[in-house]
């Protein structure tokens, strides 16, 4: 599916809809203002029997978003609402999301239900464990666990088994205007974003949980922030963990300095 623009509104923003692997879509609304060199709020809805929507947005773009979306289908069809992590841009719409979809459930790890969900949720969510495996009916997803990556305790990722995308949230973050999809470097771009501004949580299990993603042998990656990846992710992947290994090692020398 070629790039579609969906515009909402006096004073608007505009919604790309673009198909980043089969049936599966990513929805990208550019703020020019966010940034020095503004950023992409990317969303992704994933068609299946159970059709699941992975990052709900702020709620002042769920106007543009959700037009965009019946583009792609009925909204009264979306069954699952999920994202990685409590944030603004990750699940501010969700409100707007179930009243929009009343077959709609949201999901999320032990600690994202305990800690928001549970009580924020206008239905009660549906928990999942680490590594279960939610059927959607054509596509198949699996909830990765990852707490503190990119950011927060309650923090997790979504795999896509069958076309094997993994949603990876802020990881490979880009500023600025960009394609919907690469197949360039992303890891530089990514080290340098995160040099200059330092969003990403470091521990001590990063390099690891990020092998454990690695280990999916991804074959696309859907960021939250700039353009949806086809290559070797596997190896992309494992250098942007070489590089937050470094940076934690770095960090203990220069605190024992």
């Amino acid at each position: 599916m070629a790039a579609e623009t969906t515009t909402s509104g006096e004073n608007s923003v505009d919604t790309d809809v673009t198909e980043i692997a089969e049936r599966i879509y990513r929805l990208s609304t550019f703020l020019p203002t966010a940034g020095p060199t503004g950023l992409a709020f990317n969303q992704f809805l994933i068609d299946a029997e159970e059709p699941l929507l992975f990052h709900c947005g702020q709620r002042s773009l769920f106007p543009s978003v959700s037009q965009a979306a019946r583009r792609v289908l009925d909204l009264k069809r979306l069954r699952w609402i999920t994202f990685s992590h409590i944030e603004g841009d990750e699940c501010g719409a969700l409100d707007e999301w179930l009243a929009a979809a009343p077959q709609a459930q949201a999901s999320h790890g032990r600690l994202g239900c305990a800690l928001w969900l549970n009580d924020m949720s206008a239905r009660p969510p549906v928990m999942r464990r680490d590594g279960d495996v939610l059927d959607l009916g054509g596509r198949r997803v699996r909830w990765l666990e990852t707490p503190h990556m990119p950011h927060g305790w309650e923090a997790g990722h979504w795999f896509e088994e069958v076309t094997g995308c993994l949603f990876c949230s802020d990881l490979f973050a880009l500023g600025g205007r960009t394609p919907a999809t690469t197949t360039d470097d992303i890891i530089g771009p990514a080290i340098d974003l995160d040099r200059r501004v330092g969003f990403m949580t470091k521990t001590p299990q990063t390099a690891a949980t990020i092998g454990r993603l690695s280990a999916l042998a991804p074959r696309t990656l859907a960021p939250m922030h700039g353009p949806a990846f086809s290559g070797h992710a596997t190896e992309a992947l494992a250098g942007l963990g070489k590089h937050y290994a470094s940076q934690l090692k770095a960090a203990a020398i220069d605190a024992e300095a």
